[in-house]
């Protein structure tokens, strides 16, 4: 599956078993789409039920803890994702670095955890607005992919990395073409610097405003392996249109 665009749902905090309901749509319709890897991360509380409800589509996490257990009130461990059903955990989104105050070497510590579990790894990194307008966008960016990428065997083929623009995140701003091949371009140069020849196949997605509108525009600029979806993956309408517009890149 390595190979395949990748378009992945985060649905944030949002969802109930009410929601469901889109996962199965989203899941019957991505049979038709045999050239996407198409997967969803519900929030924790329906990680379980949406395994048990689709048969294609992966399930992934949120976010997991660095230890496999302990006293971590309201946390989950990567473990726990991988008994739930989970076959991936999103680590390092921007809002768990900004809300949370997550660093690279926190980020580190939960991909490791996550791949010795077991799961596959979305690592998210991504520059502010004014490290952007400072001209330190791709400086920001290789350095959270130096302190955040996990070091063990097999981890390359197991990653996956999502370069999310914050100052576009959920905001309708998309960088432009250009800027968007540059990053995943940078981001390229650093994933071959950390793991050699393996990281020449570490997909790089594009998460920021992601929408039908502009998808096809977006996954077809050079080093764009896939797409991290929020608010539009929140609806199999949205989501599967998306997918669509991978897949007849993909053809």
């Amino acid at each position: 599956m390595a190979g395949l665009p990748y378009i992945v749902g985060n649905w944030k905090m949002n969802g109930t078993r009410a929601m469901l309901n889109e996962a199965r749509a989203i899941d019957r319709s991505a049979q038709r789409f045999p050239k996407v890897q198409v997967g969803l991360a519900p929030p924790s509380t329906l990680i379980f039920r949406m395994r048990d409800a689709v048969e294609l589509i992966g399930v992934g996490g949120q976010d997991c803890h660095a230890k496999e257990n302990g006293a971590y009130t309201g946390d989950v461990s990567a473990p726990m994702l991988k008994d739930a059903g989970a076959d991936f955990t999103i680590v390092g989104h921007s809002e768990r670095r900004e809300y949370h105050g997550e660093s690279d070497a926190d980020v580190n510590a939960k991909a490791q955890a996550a791949l010795s579990a077991g799961l596959a790894v979305i690592l998210c990194v991504g520059e502010t607005e004014a490290q952007r307008d400072a001209g330190d966008a791709e400086g920001v960016v290789t350095a959270q992919l130096e302190g955040s990428c996990p070091i063990a065997d097999g981890a390359p083929e197991k990653l996956s990395v999502a370069y999310e623009p914050v100052w576009a995140i959920g905001t309708g701003r998309v960088p432009s073409v250009a800027d968007v091949a540059a990053m995943h371009k940078a981001i390229r140069a650093k994933l071959v610097a950390i793991y050699g020849d393996a990281g020449a196949d570490v997909r790089i997605l594009y998460g920021g405003s992601v929408k039908a509108d502009n998808a096809a525009e977006l996954l077809a600029v050079p080093d764009v392996g896939g797409a991290l979806v929020g608010g539009a993956s929140l609806t199999a309408e949205s989501f599967l249109a998306i997918v669509g517009a991978a897949a007849s890149l993909a053809e």
